[in-house]
């Protein structure tokens, strides 16, 4: 807000609806006074509603389904794995439903959700004596109804693998593949598959199993990682936001985009990759290395204000201590037989949801479901492990069932 030297976000998800604000000590008074009638005395305008509809079905339309091939795949993946539950759909909503939403909706909804019960208030930085009180005795206007009881998150696992191909006209092919898992911050596997994922895939990091195979030995794309939390915005950050805690999570591979001529092999590659990690998990120097890369990892996670009060509330959700503590403390007595028996656990390469964004997906379906030999061309020498390792995954079986594939038209996701 300016000249306040003042920014104020907010950000939706599944479990939480966070609002925050960052200010200069000296407009605190001012800025806290407008973030404050912004949440307990809003406006309903039928023109924001308006503005904020269009802003939004534009967003699915333009900004993520026709300008962001490999974001809007990671999305569709989740509508795909939580399809029938209350996380199947996009966070913004489907534009069917934006269309159809009133202001009676939205008040109703505030009056329902916007409680006592369900709010938490984090402060830091050098603000004034007695200004906690002040903000909690705002915020104490607000309804003290009871929490109410949290709908079922129980996505159900396909039998085989179920695929999703959106036909869009793409120079390239995106793939994103995953899973629903048990784990998440407070289960005893997590640190261990906080681990494996690191290894595998760390996000936008060089030293990843799958990046240093698809990429650096290969050049088949930009990058390859792999999750188990929720991560948007990926491509435009390197650090995951706080607030995004979920009652459900996935293991997620995401593959940046590829060639066409190289889209087969590159699925089978990662496939493969994923076999390896279940079946030979990581050796004691893979382990070390990335246990001691995670337990300092964590700190950059915790650069500024905002993030460590954003952790401190989701680590709050989950039962958990201070997140830097947990996983450090947990790591220090980890062990590799312990990852590679939470990866055994966990991890599979079928029962999973696989999307695919790109043009002509009809023939590479066709390839898929006949499991076609994939040989791979490289414009420059390769070392002999490289090519014979090829001729391994170029016959790597993908099992997919003609039932279980479906190609969808681009302009049909998030309507």
């Amino acid at each position: 807000m300016f000249p306040m030297a003042t920014s104020v976000s907010a950000q939706v998800d599944k479990e939480m609806t966070s609002f925050s604000a960052v200010t200069h000590l000296d407009n605190l008074e001012a800025s806290y006074a407008i973030f404050r009638a912004m949440l307990l005395d809003p406006g309903w305008r039928e023109e924001d509603l308006a503005r904020l509809r269009d802003d939004a079905i534009n967003f699915l339309r333009v900004s993520l389904r026709d300008n962001n091939d490999e974001e809007l795949g990671k999305e569709a993946l989740y509508n795909a794995i939580y399809a029938g539950t209350p996380y199947g759909h996009h966070n913004v909503g489907t534009v069917a439903a934006l269309k159809s939403i009133t202001l009676e909706d939205l008040k109703a909804f505030y009056r329902a959700q916007y409680t006592q019960a369900n709010l938490t208030i984090g402060v830091a930085g050098g603000y004034p004596p007695g200004f906690v009180e002040r903000v909690r005795k705002d915020f104490a206007k607000l309804p003290e109804k009871a929490e109410r009881p949290a709908l079922k998150v129980a996505p159900a696992a396909p039998k085989g693998i179920r695929v999703t191909m959106i036909e869009k006209p793409t120079r390239s092919v995106a793939y994103s593949f995953g899973f629903p898992i048990e784990v998440k911050r407070g289960h005893p596997d997590f640190p261990a598959l906080l681990v494996a994922q690191s290894y595998f895939g760390q996000h936008r990091v060089s030293g990843g199993r799958l990046f240093e195979r698809m990429r650096q030995a290969r050049g088949l794309n930009y990058g390859n990682y792999a999750y188990i939390e929720y991560f948007p915005r990926g491509m435009f950050q390197f650090e995951p936001d706080p607030n995004l805690a979920r009652r459900s999570q996935i293991f997620q591979v995401w593959i940046r985009p590829v060639e066409p001529p190289t889209a087969h092999f590159a699925l089978r590659l990662a496939f493969y990759e994923l076999d390896r990690l279940i079946r030979e998990g990581l050796t004691q120097e893979d382990f070390e290395r990335t246990r001691s890369f995670c337990s300092k990892y964590v700190n950059l996670l915790m650069k500024t204000k905002r993030a460590e009060l954003g952790y401190a509330i989701d680590s709050r959700y989950y039962g958990i201590p201070d997140y830097t503590r947990y996983i450090q403390k947990s790591l220090e007595k980890l062990t590799r037989e312990e990852v590679n028996r939470a990866i055994r656990r966990h991890l599979r390469t079928d029962g999973l949801d696989l999307v695919v964004v790109g043009r002509g997906l009809q023939a590479l379906r066709v390839k898929l479901e006949a499991n076609e030999r994939s040989p791979m061309t490289y414009n420059s020498p390769k070392p002999d492990e490289i090519l014979e390792e090829d001729k391994i995954v170029e016959t790597w079986k993908i099992e997919l069932k003609p039932e279980n594939v479906t190609i969808v038209p681009v302009n049909t996701v998030f309507e």
